[in-house]
């Protein structure tokens, strides 16, 4: 027999785009430096966030990159509390800054040829402030310690991405 205990409404991101560990869709692959993609963000949604939540943020992140940190391919935050959804479009208020790109928005896969299957954590943070003490020239390491600061849960979906 259960209970209402047994059920808990669990933070959760999902994509329309792809599914968790599949392969990460051409459109959101980069185009340059040797990749053909649509270089065009996934959209996400998320549900069931703490109700204390003030704002969210999302950051794309390889940790798979040959380079110390890994490679930060998308960092928006100050997302109001009351959106639930990014549909490539920049929800009011929102910023996004610089990636390790050195560019603004996202920057989609593209991993060096040969250098096995990189992955592509898309987490949705849900944060106890309204907005974040950052601007869209701040950098990527910092942006995602203020946003770890100000975390009270978290959702990652990862997409799969490797060049031969």
């Amino acid at each position: 027999m259960s209970s209402a205990l047994d059920k808990v409404d669990v933070f959760t991101v999902v994509s329309s785009k792809f599914k968790n560990n599949d392969i990460l869709p051409n459109q959101q692959v980069y185009n340059g430096f040797g990749c053909n993609g649509g270089n065009m963000a996934p959209e996400l949604s998320w549900t069931n966030a703490p109700s204390s939540t003030k704002s969210f943020a999302i950051i794309c992140h390889d940790p798979d990159a040959p380079r110390e940190n890994g490679w930060y391919h998308w960092l928006l935050v100050n997302i109001p509390a009351d959106v639930n959804s990014y549909k490539n479009t920049l929800p009011d208020g929102a910023i996004e800054t610089i990636t390790d790109f050195k560019t603004y928005g996202y920057g989609g896969a593209c991993p060096p040829v040969g250098h096995g299957v990189h992955h592509y954590n898309f987490t949705v943070y849900a944060l106890d402030v309204d907005k974040l003490d950052v601007n869209k020239d701040s950098k990527p390491t910092e942006v995602e310690k203020k946003v770890l600061a100000h975390s009270i849960a978290k959702s990652t979906i990862t997409a799969l991405y490797e060049r031969k």
